[in-house]
């Protein structure tokens, strides 16, 4: 008879613990969840990053080698290389003349996020 009783009793201990995981779990995929979008969020701005320091350097390389600066985006994508998601980023790029430097911008899309 002492054995029904503790079977009884580990059967009662074990609730408190399934609740505790029905609580857990979600908290958990909550924060798994956040995490992911911070990761997200985080390389979209290294790319972003990235994509302008690009720019900057194939503006200055070729004013350096060519004496002027880039007539327009395509020309640095046919001369130089560049190459960037289009979906994800707006490059405004306004030439102000041969001999001054480029306004440039880099936009990140709305429906990227």
């Amino acid at each position: 008879m002492a054995n029904r009783f503790t079977t009884k009793r580990a059967h009662l201990s074990r609730l408190p613990r399934i609740r505790i995981i029905y609580i857990i779990c979600p908290i958990l995929l909550i924060i798994f969840l956040l995490s992911l979008s911070s990761i997200q969020e985080s390389t979209l701005s290294k790319q972003q990053e990235s994509l302008e320091t690009a720019l900057a350097r194939d503006i200055t390389h070729c004013y350096a080698v060519e004496g002027f600066y880039p007539p327009s985006l395509s020309y640095m994508e046919e001369h130089y290389g560049l190459t960037y998601d289009k979906d994800l980023f707006f490059v405004d790029y306004q030439p102000i003349g041969s001999n001054i430097r480029p306004d440039v911008t880099v936009i990140l899309r709305k429906g990227s996020s």
